[in-house]
C-alpha cells in the first residue's frame, strides 16, 4: 500500500468529517458568494485548521476565485486544494542526513509517541542499510531507556543508556563518543517531554545542543517536535512553545488516524513554517511515513 492509499485511509475519520461539513459546502451552494466563504471557513475551523489558519486560506481563495474568474463550487474546490498544498509546502519534507555522523534531537511531550516514532524511524533508517544509533537522554522516565531498548532490538540499531535519573547531557555525550567510534550513520536522541517546567526543559535541551554541536560541529542536524495529531489546537500550542524552546527544524504527526481533525497539520505548518516530515497513521513500522503535501490534501479533499 503506497503512501497515498495508507494516508487515505488513516484519514479515513478525517475525511468523513470534512465531507459532513466541506462536502455540503461545495455541494449545498450554486455559485460562490459570502453566505459560501462564511460556510467554508467554519468547516475548515471545525476541521482543525484553527481560526487563523482558516481565516488565511479562505481569503487566499476569494482573491483566486476574483483573479482566475471562476464560476462553479467544483472550481473553488480546485483551487482550494491548490491553496492548502501551498501552505503545507514550507520545507524540505525529508530528514537531512547528509553528514557522517547525522544528529536528530527527538522532543515532544510525555504520551505523543516519541519513543516509538524514533523507533519506527530507526527501523526504516536500518532497512536502507545504514548504522543507527539510539541515545537514551529521557533519563526522567522509569520505562523510557528500556522502551527505547526494545525498539533498538527490533530495528537493529545500536543503544545508549545510562541508569534512570543520570544527567541527560553525560548520556548524549557517551553517546557522540560511541558514534564517533563505530562510524554511525545517524545518531537519534530522545528527551524528557517535561512542558510544564519551561526553565528545566529549556535548559536541558540547550545543554544537549551545546555538546552535539561542540563534540560534531560539522553534522547536519534535525530537531524532529513530535505531535499527537488528536490533541488539535493544544498541538499548535505545544509546537510554538517548543519552536521558542529548541528552535523546531522539522514535525512528526502520530496518531492521525485516530482523529477527526487531520486539519492540524496545515495549522501547524502554516502557523509555525516548519515541514512536516512525517505523518503516523498507524502502529506499524511503515505506518511513519514521509509527508507528501500533495497526497495528503487529495486523501483530505
Amino acid at each position: 500500500m503506497g503512501f497515498f492509499d495508507k494516508i487515505k485511509a488513516g484519514l479515513s475519520k478525517t475525511r468523513d468529517a470534512l465531507n459532513s461539513t466541506l462536502g455540503s459546502v461545495f455541494s449545498g451552494f450554486s455559485e460562490i458568494d459570502d453566505d459560501f466563504y462564511d460556510e467554508l471557513e467554519e468547516s475548515l475551523i471545525l476541521a482543525d485548521l484553527g481560526v487563523e489558519t482558516a481565516g488565511k486560506a479562505t481569503e487566499r481563495l476569494r482573491k483566486a476565485v476574483r483573479e482566475q474568474h471562476l464560476k462553479t463550487t467544483e472550481e473553488a474546490k480546485t483551487a482550494l486544494k491548490e491553496i492548502l498544498v501551498s501552505m503545507l509546502e514550507v520545507g524540505d519534507t525529508t530528514l537531512n542526513l547528509s553528514t557522517t555522523p547525522s544528529v536528530v534531537l527527538v522532543i515532544g511531550v510525555n504520551g505523543v509517541g516519541k519513543t516509538t516514532t524514533i523507533g519506527k524511524i530507526a527501523k526504516q533508517l536500518t532497512d536502507q542499510g545504514k548504522k543507527v544509533l539510539l541515545v537514551a537522554g529521557d533519563t526522567f522516565r522509569a520505562a523510557a531507556a528500556d522502551q527505547l531498548e526494545i525498539w533498538a532490538e527490533r530495528s537493529g540499531a545500536a543503544i545508549v543508556r545510562q541508569h534512570e535519573g543520570a544527567d541527560p547531557a553525560s548520556v548524549v555525550f557517551d553517546g557522540i563518543q560511541s558514534a564517533k567510534a563505530k562510524a554511525v550513520d545517524v545518531m537519534i536522541i530522545d528527551t524528557a517531554g517535561r512542558l510544564h517546567n519551561k526553565t528545566n526543559l529549556m535548559n536541558e535541551l540547550n545543554k544537549i545542543s551545546r555538546i552535539v554541536n561542540r563534540e560534531l560541529p560539522e553534522a547536519a542536524k534535525e530537531v524532529l517536535l513530535v505531535l499527537d495529531g488528536t490533541t488539535g489546537q493544544n498541538g499548535l500550542i505545544q509546537a510554538k512553545q517548543f519552536k521558542e524552546i529548541a528552535g523546531v527544524t522539522a514535525i512528526a504527526l502520530t496518531k492521525l488516524d485516530g482523529t477527526a481533525k487531520g486539519g492540524i497539520v496545515i495549522a501547524v505548518a502554516d502557523a509555525l513554517q516548519i515541514p512536516v516530515k512525517f505523518v503516523g497513521v498507524g502502529e506499524k513500522a511503515d505506518d511513519l511515513m514521509p509527508f507528501v503535501a500533495r497526497d495528503f490534501v487529495e486523501a483530505l479533499i
